[in-house]
């Protein structure tokens, strides 16, 4: 499955010939979440998958390449429901938002979910490459592309890169989560958007006259 089956609303899904049926496909994802959530990822096998969605475990091996792959798509399939990339309002207030929520979800089930399949997909794979190829490279791109338009319409004055915009709010996020380092709430996710996004407009300011020497 690929970041667009997730968020997609379409009623089936072509892969290897056969169409998939988005009710099965979803009752696979949530079962997985689910089990990850409740009973840790080691008791998240695809047996267990199976029975808790009343889905054949052929059809699943079908359907995904790999228990990791499914993990990923099973969180991804959460995050877009939880943290949705769609909304209305300045750039900035949706980042602001957005930054909120994922703190939000950190300090809950989301957090640990997210941090048990990272650590499964490098401990499978020596990286979290599928990690990022499956999940945070499409969200990633779109708030990136989300800051880039706000820089070019002047509502963000930043002039920070905006790949390096994104990674420091929400590397920053996800680095005092793993660490436990605080404060984290959805309250200093929200200073914090807002700090690196007028930082750029600081820098730009003059910088005081050095004062004169008396002679």
């Amino acid at each position: 499955m690929t970041t667009g089956d997730a968020e997609s609303d379409g009623e089936t899904t072509v892969r290897r010939g056969r169409p998939r049926s988005a009710k099965t496909t979803s009752a696979v994802l949530e079962s997985a979440y689910a089990l990850m959530a409740t009973t840790g990822l080691a008791a998240t096998s695809i047996d267990a998958i199976a029975r808790r969605s009343n889905v054949s475990k052929m059809t699943i091996y079908k359907w995904w390449p790999s228990r990791e792959a499914l993990l990923i798509d099973a969180f991804l399939n959460q995050a877009a429901q939880l943290l949705p990339l769609t909304g209305t309002g300045a750039p900035a207030a949706r980042l602001r938002r957005h930054a909120a929520a994922y703190t939000e979800g950190l300090l809950g089930e989301f957090g640990k979910v997210q941090l048990a399949v990272i650590s499964e997909c490098i401990s499978k794979t020596g990286s979290a490459e599928i990690f990022y190829e499956r999940y945070l490279n499409f969200r990633r791109d779109a708030l990136v592309a989300l800051i880039a338009a706000a820089q070019e319409d002047g509502s963000i004055r930043t002039t920070g890169a905006p790949a390096d915009l994104y990674d420091a709010i929400f590397g920053c996020l996800f680095y005092r989560y793993v660490f436990g380092i605080k404060p984290l709430t959805p309250a200093f996710a929200r200073n914090l958007v807002d700090t690196i996004l007028t930082q750029g407009a600081l820098d730009e300011r003059p910088s005081p006259k050095a004062p004169k020497r008396p002679r």
